[in-house]
């Protein structure tokens, strides 16, 4: 019998972007594609982008709360982007929803770990994290936006409207 036969194989992993942090990604991207154009439903964004509804809801109730969208009431309501989509960095999406993005916990500040001043890990770790930062604090909603396809029309050809 060989190693294989005897040895299941699992493969853990942990994301560094939730979930839920990739779909208010896709739908803060949505808005800044839409930018200037009013107001969009939390129904028209959820369909579009393949979120449930009522996640999409919490999704931009948490990116409203931090100040990146702004509502508005009524029948022609909805969510819009509340900066520019060239000044609204990947990074503050990511934080609004999930908290800081760091690669250990030792990385969150004094006191998480007792060996920081020493640990020769912490060191090379940080520079990766200060990298990882500067990234994505330079990659905004508009370049992503840009980037894409719009929604619009890769949904009218499932079937829904839009």
């Amino acid at each position: 019998m060989g190693l294989c036969d005897t040895w299941q194989v699992r493969w853990e992993w942990m994301d560094i972007l939730r979930r839920n942090t990739d779909y208010a990604l896709r739908l803060a991207v949505n808005l800044a594609g839409r930018y200037g154009d009013g107001s969009v439903s939390t129904r028209a964004l959820s369909d579009e982008e393949d979120v449930s509804y009522q996640l999409a809801c919490k999704l931009m109730q948490k990116l409203h709360k931090e100040g990146l969208v702004e509502s508005d009431m009524g029948p022609k309501g909805g969510f819009r982007l509340a900066r520019r989509p060239e000044d609204v960095p990947i990074l503050d999406v990511i934080a609004a929803i999930q908290g800081p993005l760091r690669l250990n916990r030792c990385l969150l500040g004094d006191g998480f770990c007792e060996r920081q001043e020493t640990c020769p890990i912490r060191a090379r770790i940080g520079r990766l994290q200060e990298q990882m930062d500067e990234y994505l604090g330079a990659v905004t909603l508009a370049e992503l936006a840009e980037n894409r396809r719009p929604q619009r029309e890769t949904t009218q050809g499932r079937g829904r409207n839009t």
